[in-house]
């Protein structure tokens, strides 16, 4: 593994916690020699995890597109900065540069990137680990929900379980090292499965 890529809020949300814990994980991805991925601005919890892993020693690579250059503030200190042309080029440059995907708090914008990688894993267009960095349970009415989507059939348990949740950045990369990925093939392929899709 050589680069994580993280997504989150452009904002610092109304906690301290928030901010500390984006710091926490920036220092934590310079510590173990990654590159950070993100989405290139200079606030919120963006600007906090790449300011700490850049202040830590560490590479940082943004990637934003034109029309946010000017509303996140494109982050002018990084490593290397890419603005591209929209959203979709971004998700893909995003994805082609990383080899892990970390959801912390966020709105919309992080939702839907988390949850178009968490797709293309489902679809067998990548096989990378997807995670959500909790922080006083911001993400439990998500998990929950997630839970109820297996329970109505609508996602499969495997799926489901190959998602790492969790507050502990220290577990968080433990499983990191020791993931194993489900396997995408037998998702599209098994019969038992076909009325899931």
């Amino acid at each position: 593994m050589k680069a994580i890529c993280v997504y989150c809020g452009s904002n610092a949300g109304s906690r301290p916690a928030y901010a500390e814990r984006a710091a926490a994980l920036g220092t934590r991805i310079a510590g173990e020699g990654l590159s950070l991925v993100y989405g290139g601005g200079n606030v919120g919890l963006m600007g906090i995890a790449a300011d700490a892993a850049l202040a830590a020693g560490g590479e940082v690579v943004g990637v934003i597109p034109e029309q946010l250059v000017g509303w996140e503030v494109a982050h002018q200190g990084v490593t290397r900065l890419e603005v591209v042309a929209n959203m979709h080029e971004r998700k893909a440059r995003m994805f082609d540069l990383s080899d892990a995907f970390i959801a912390m708090p966020g709105g919309f914008g992080t939702l839907d990137e988390m949850f178009e990688m968490l797709t293309w894993r489902q679809l067998g267009l990548g096989d990378k680990p997807c995670a959500f960095l909790d922080v006083d349970g911001f993400y439990a009415p998500l998990v929950t929900m997630l839970d109820r989507m297996v329970e109505e059939r609508f996602l499969h348990a495997d799926q489901r379980h190959d998602l790492w949740h969790g507050e502990s950045i220290d577990a968080l990369f433990a499983w990191l090292r020791d993931y194993h990925p489900a396997q995408a093939s037998k998702w599209l392929n098994d019969k038992r499965h076909k009325d899931l899709r």
